[in-house]
């Protein structure tokens, strides 16, 4: 009878130990590193992504969103929306204007701003979404709305970014409001090398209309 009682408790306590054992197993043998995450400014959806732009030529302008890293300083990092008044308001630095010009010179600017804070700061500025220069294209084309203007871009390159155009479109009869000016565009002479002068660039602000 007691040898039964002794291999029933052994049988307990084995079964103890293996399972402690396999409980220290799935532990990790470290504390786990914490995840760190960047604020970021809450955007806006856009109509499309902005497309990679010359930091030595582009001008930044309002409602454009500039992406600003500053190295191991993620409370100086974020996106910023350019405001109507041409500025940003950026962490313990304040206001900064930026309307007008490149991301190049708002890096000096910004590295300059943050130097007052920390020794020799390693700043990144680059264009994350373009905002304020746009065209819009309306009527027969396969996609409308609004495009942002990131690259010279002509007329016939516009359409072709839309999709081409829908089946019953008038391609000889496309017009162009620019302001007060109405720009008349034959799509059918283009494409065949005729009156190359017509295939303009489009401008900020361009309505290009397809009947």
């Amino acid at each position: 009878m007691r040898s039964s009682l002794e291999k029933f408790f052994v049988l307990i306590v084995l079964g103890l130990t293996i399972g402690i054992a396999a409980e220290a197993q799935e532990k990790p043998k470290g504390p786990e590193s914490p995840k760190v995450t960047t604020p970021q400014t809450e955007l806006p959806a856009a109509d499309s992504p902005a497309a990679p732009v010359d930091p030595k030529t582009y001008k930044i302008g309002p409602e454009d969103v500039i992406a600003i890293m500053v190295w191991r300083e993620k409370d100086m990092s974020g996106m910023f929306v350019v405001r109507p008044d041409g500025r940003i308001t950026l962490p313990l630095a304040g206001e900064m204007a930026v309307s007008d010009q490149t991301p190049e010179q708002v890096q000096t600017k910004v590295i300059e701003a943050y130097s007052k804070y920390i020794n020799k700061p390693e700043v990144s500025v680059s264009l994350a979404r373009v905002g304020s220069k746009k065209y819009y294209l309306v009527g027969q084309v396969m996609h409308t709305g609004t495009f942002p203007l990131v690259v010279p871009t002509t007329i016939l390159e516009a359409i072709n970014s839309a999709g081409g155009f829908q089946e019953f479109a008038n391609r000889k009869k496309v017009t162009i409001l620019r302001g007060n000016k109405i720009i008349p565009f034959n799509y059918e002479e283009v494409i065949k090398g005729k009156k190359m002068e017509q295939n303009i660039l489009v401008e900020n602000g361009d309505h290009i209309i397809v009947k």
